[in-house]
């Protein structure tokens, strides 16, 4: 017993059978043991028929339930790959058990060692632009090497900010519970935000304004040029909304011959970089925010720009042009694959 080494079950034993030579009680035995009655009784009639090598051994136990048979693991594996039957979009556990004739859980552990998960879905858009390289590199060329004496600003709109105010006061999070919300809401207007990350120092100039239409643009524009030191050429990079090719966009441009405008391509809003400023709204801001009126929700939106100035960071990317158009050439030969 005074082997550390020893397992603890041979050790317990031990005391029982030591204590019952000693003449103890059952009570003390359970007491120095730490074990139940039935379990004393149970060791003592063990070493009285076996001795000290009942004490050794366990008594064998039935089996668990068997494994699957790789005929019904395969069948589960295939039978994920295809549609499901009737109108169904995807499989399910419960179908999946009874398509297969097991449990709930054993399909789910085929799926969890397979690495499947039917219940989710990821959406993806491959650009059709025939100008999507020489597009993606100009712009990625402008994150990787920024000109010298020149801003480089990502410019957009997030445009139909819906003020929202909700109908009741949600309770707050406490242990156990997460924070809570009324489903629905109040509808107080819109409010479109134009923005325009500078990528060397990581500050936003932010304006909000009713509608998102050219004359708009036009004016956040001239708010940009008032902002940017004199001397200083401005590369702009945009997203292909009309509103930024309009005639009379062009036409300012002309007047303004120290702007240069960089175009993504098609369907790549990600690679616009004040989209991350956009989606940090979002999450930190506007999701879970409740607005009285389309005032408040342009005075938390200010706000929120605000604090972001004051705390900038550089914006980093990280990802090489020829990486990127690898990317897309094997997602074009996987959708031509499947059609």
């Amino acid at each position: 017993m005074a082997d550390r080494n020893s397992p603890q079950k041979h050790v317990w034993r031990a005391a029982v059978i030591l204590a019952t030579a000693e003449g103890c009680g059952t009570a003390e035995i359970m007491r120095r043991a730490g074990v139940s009655k039935p379990c004393v009784w149970r060791w003592q009639a063990r070493f009285m028929a076996e001795g000290v090598a009942g004490l050794l051994r366990d008594k064998t136990r039935p089996p668990g339930t068997p494994p699957l048979p790789g005929a019904t693991v395969e069948r589960v594996v295939e039978l994920t790959h295809q549609a499901p039957p009737g109108e169904a979009t995807h499989w399910t556990g419960r179908a999946m058990a009874e398509a297969a004739g097991i449990s709930l859980s054993a399909v789910q552990g085929i799926w969890k060692a397979h690495g499947l998960v039917p219940h989710r879905v990821r959406t993806f858009k491959l650009s059709r632009d025939p100008a999507f390289i020489a597009k993606l590199r100009d712009v990625v060329g402008l994150y990787l090497h920024p000109p010298m004496h020149a801003v480089v600003l990502s410019v957009d709109e997030k445009s139909q900010i819906q003020a929202l105010e909700r109908t009741q006061t949600g309770l707050p999070m406490k242990q156990g519970r997460c924070a809570t919300v009324t489903h629905d809401d109040q509808r107080h207007g819109t409010t479109t935000l134009f923005a325009a990350l500078n990528l060397l120092d990581g500050t936003v100039i932010g304006r909000c304004m009713q509608r998102h239409r050219h004359q708009e643009f036009l004016r956040f524009l001239n708010t940009i040029e008032a902002a940017v030191p004199a001397g200083k050429l401005v590369h702009a990079i945009l997203d292909n909304y009309g509103t930024h090719k309009h005639p009379k966009v062009l036409a300012w441009l002309e007047r303004h011959p120290r702007w240069t405008f960089h175009f993504v391509p098609t369907s790549c809003s990600w690679l616009n970089a004040v989209e991350t400023f956009f989606a940090k709204l979002t999450r930190r801001r506007l999701r879970r925010g409740s607005f009285h009126s389309l005032v408040a929700l342009q005075a938390a939106i200010n706000r929120f720009v605000e604090e972001a100035n004051e705390d900038p960071r550089p914006f980093v990317w990280t990802a090489e042009p020829e990486g990127i158009i690898e990317k897309v050439r094997r997602g074009y030969q996987a959708f031509r694959s499947l059609h």
